[in-house]
């Protein structure tokens, strides 16, 4: 890696641009630029969740996801370049199976919580979900290699079933149950 910041600010953005790495200069609200922050957002709850004391599987499987979303933040400021490929997506639908199949099958719909590391996976996925969503509102406008959008998809699946069995080995999963807000009495 020869590119090393030695300047942490460079005053190039006070006129609310941001420059993709490619030298572009785009406005810091373009899709592209939103995009790029989503999955960095999405990174950093997943920062958090790996604060918590997590089983070894999940903590390895989440920071290596940690690295793909580097690499796919750095395939959007790169229009043009291609690094994740279908081998990502294979090794998610691995762990994904793994995990799944050592879960009971859903009969009900789950409300986020069932301790505090499975209502940050909650936060995480959700907030994949919308990384999801702002490449496919970008690929409105310009390309985006469709693994991309298919590792967010694959990956809120597996935050899903991480927060299943982290609530499961907490306090378990919590069942929404429709109309509990109506007064009993």
């Amino acid at each position: 890696m020869g590119y090393r910041l030695s300047k942490i600010y460079t005053r190039t953005g006070d006129d609310g641009t941001t420059g993709l790495g490619d030298g572009q200069r785009v406005a810091k609200d373009a899709p592209r630029v939103e995009a790029i922050g989503t999955v960095d957002e999405l990174n950093s709850a997943l920062g958090l969740l790996l604060a918590e004391p997590l089983p070894e599987t999940i903590a390895r499987c989440l920071t290596q996801v940690q690295n793909d979303l580097f690499d796919i933040g750095g395939e959007l400021s790169v229009p043009g370049r291609d690094v994740v490929d279908g081998r990502y997506i294979d090794r998610l639908e691995a762990v994904l199976d793994r995990l799944n199949g050592a879960l009971p099958p859903l009969e009900n719909f789950i409300l986020p919580g069932g301790g505090r590391a499975a209502a940050l996976c909650h936060v995480a996925r959700s907030l994949c979900r919308r990384a999801e969503r702002t490449l496919v509102r970008l690929a409105r406008e310009a390309p985006v290699p469709a693994p991309l959008t298919a590792y967010l998809n694959r990956l809120s699946d597996l935050l899903f079933v991480c927060a299943r069995t982290l609530a499961r080995a907490d306090r378990g999963e919590v069942v929404w149950r429709p109309g509990a807000g109506k007064a009993d009495g």
